[in-house]
């Protein structure tokens, strides 16, 4: 029986267009993510490279780039946060049937756009659930394995009676790894609405 549930954010309640910081960068000499830039993205992610660091690196490899338009260009990737979703997941809050757990692979430079854009909403979304954990807060990141156990534990939550809810396939295998339950959520073709369908 599941009793806990742990939801991604991106692509499971807020929109996104992964390819639009590609795009956006275009102008400016991106043409592929390199090695170099997938280690800074991912300890951006885990908070060991600082918003200002960030910003600088990626100004050097993009000199023709000022700084809200990197900045415009990182934050291309989220769109909207569809209201529908926000109503499900405070619905399924106030039953209180499960415990609820947020865990994004995130960044502060992200995370400040969204609360800008959502307003109010932000904190009815953040609410909802028991703990909001973000990886740019926490030093660690999906798909690793420590973030899942570290969840597990500081919640004292049995992976037998848990699922998780990730867009991502790498994501979704390091956690079934573990034995905790999961939904490979097919963006475009499912909704975090039909979760009920899925308990």
């Amino acid at each position: 029986m599941i009793k806990n549930i742990i939801f991604d954010f991106g692509d499971i309640f807020i929109d996104l267009d992964k390819p639009a910081t590609g795009r956006a960068m275009a102008p400016f000499g991106f043409t592929e993510i390199t090695p170099e830039l997938d280690s800074l993205f991912k300890a951006y992610e885990k908070g060991i490279v600082s918003s200002d660091d960030f910003l600088e690196t990626t100004g050097n490899l993009f000199p023709k780039a000022n700084k809200q338009q990197l900045i415009d260009a990182w934050n291309a990737i989220l769109l909207d946060f569809p209201l529908h979703r926000l109503t499900f997941l405070e619905q399924l809050a106030e039953e209180g049937n499960y415990r609820l757990f947020l865990l994004s692979n995130t960044n502060e430079i992200h995370i400040q756009h969204e609360k800008e854009k959502m307003g109010e909403h932000f904190m009815r979304f953040k609410n909802c659930f028991e703990q909001f954990y973000l990886s740019y807060e926490m030093g660690m990141r999906k798909p690793d394995a420590e973030i899942f156990e570290f969840v597990l534990q500081q919640n004292g939550l049995s992976v037998n009676e848990t699922l998780f809810i990730d867009d991502t396939l790498e994501n979704i295998e390091s956690a079934s790894t573990l034995g905790i339950r999961t939904w490979h959520l097919q963006v475009g073709s499912e909704d975090i609405t039909e979760l009920n369908h899925r308990l």
